[in-house]
């Protein structure tokens, strides 16, 4: 089926509060967004409002494998001892009265970037999501990261993953959309999805219909969107973290052998020139 696309709308221009004046009000901007109808019948995903909290979300190459699917591989000496420094660094700045929560997650399966679809055709100029380490910082406010990057132990602890790691992104972020809250005070299977784009307002209204293919298809009843500050020099257009309670490899039999999903998936990342870079993740 052709696709068909979304309503013609206004031309206005966008602001950190486009996501939440689009909701309430759909008929205020215009948008290129194109839904690819695959006969899937996914609706799209029921939304509450996003949090106030700012996000700097670093990610690092320490040690990546080169294997996909990386679970039951040890860590290895150095990269045990760079997050053990980064525990360490972490508690420290959760004393800050600006930050809320530190957390660390190792990979557990990076899939081969290169042959992914939209990636696969740009793989030399994009910043490829190599990362089998990851930081989440939460604080107070989007505007308490900057307050929070300006700090000594912030400033040291970006030292130390500069001088571990063979790449490094940093992004400070707000949330712009979210179905729940992502629990990370317990185990489980974690995502984050980096996503790219040649429009970033498509991506971002092109999420409630990829998320409601997974709600439906894995349950998913969480997720927050992370899109950076404005003015923020990042390489994403935003960043999705998300979380499940089952195991990497029964995710990825899922993922493999669900065809309707795969395929409204991917006919709608590309029919809008979006890239998804998806890496997950466990606990360290």
């Amino acid at each position: 089926m052709e696709p068909s696309t979304a309503e013609n709308r206004e031309n206005t221009p966008r602001s950190q509060d486009t996501d939440t004046e689009l909701r309430d009000d759909p008929s205020k901007f215009s948008s290129g967004l194109q839904v690819v109808d695959t006969g899937s019948g996914y609706s799209k995903a029921t939304l509450t409002e996003p949090t106030t909290l700012g996000y700097i979300h670093i990610a690092a190459a320490v040690r990546p494998y080169t294997l996909p699917l990386t679970p039951f591989m040890p860590t290895g000496r150095r990269k045990a001892e760079v997050i053990g420094r980064l525990k360490e660094l972490g508690r420290q700045l959760e004393l800050l009265n600006a930050v809320k929560t530190v957390t660390i997650f190792e990979a557990v399966a990076l899939p081969p970037l290169h042959r992914l679809p939209y990636i696969s055709e740009r793989a030399d100029s994009l910043h490829l999501a190599r990362f089998d380490v990851t930081m989440l910082i939460e604080t107070t406010s989007p505007t308490a990261t900057r307050d929070v990057q300006g700090t000594p132990t912030y400033q040291t602890l970006v030292e130390v993953i500069r001088r571990t790691a063979t790449d490094v992104h940093i992004m400070a972020a707000r949330n712009a959309k979210r179905i729940g809250d992502v629990d990370k005070t317990r185990s489980g299977l974690f995502i984050f999805n980096h996503f790219v784009a040649e429009d970033a307002a498509v991506m971002r209204e092109l999420f409630d219909y990829l998320a409601g293919g997974y709600v439906a298809e894995t349950g998913l009843d969480n997720s927050t969107l992370l899109v950076p500050l404005e003015d923020e020099n990042a390489d994403y257009v935003a960043i999705n973290n998300a979380r499940w309670d089952m195991g990497v490899a029964r995710f990825l039999w899922q993922e493999l052998t669900n065809k309707r999903l795969r395929k409204y998936v991917q006919a709608n990342l590309k029919s809008n020139q979006v890239g998804a870079m998806p890496v997950l993740y466990r606990l360290a």
